[in-house]
């Protein structure tokens, strides 16, 4: 008989330092994107 397949967070750690689940890596990755857009939109307005 076959295991069930793993869930998502069973997945294993993403081996990334300071994070433990792939959902805390993509959350990093996505905030980090949006900071990145709101200072664009910052520094154009400020340098323009």
């Amino acid at each position: 008989m076959k295991p069930p397949p793993e869930s998502p967070e069973e997945g294993g750690s993403p081996g990334v330092p300071g994070f433990r689940t792939w959902r805390g890596v993509y959350g990093f990755v996505f905030a980090f994107f949006v900071l990145c857009v709101l200072l664009l939109v910052l520094f154009s307005r400020v340098f323009a």
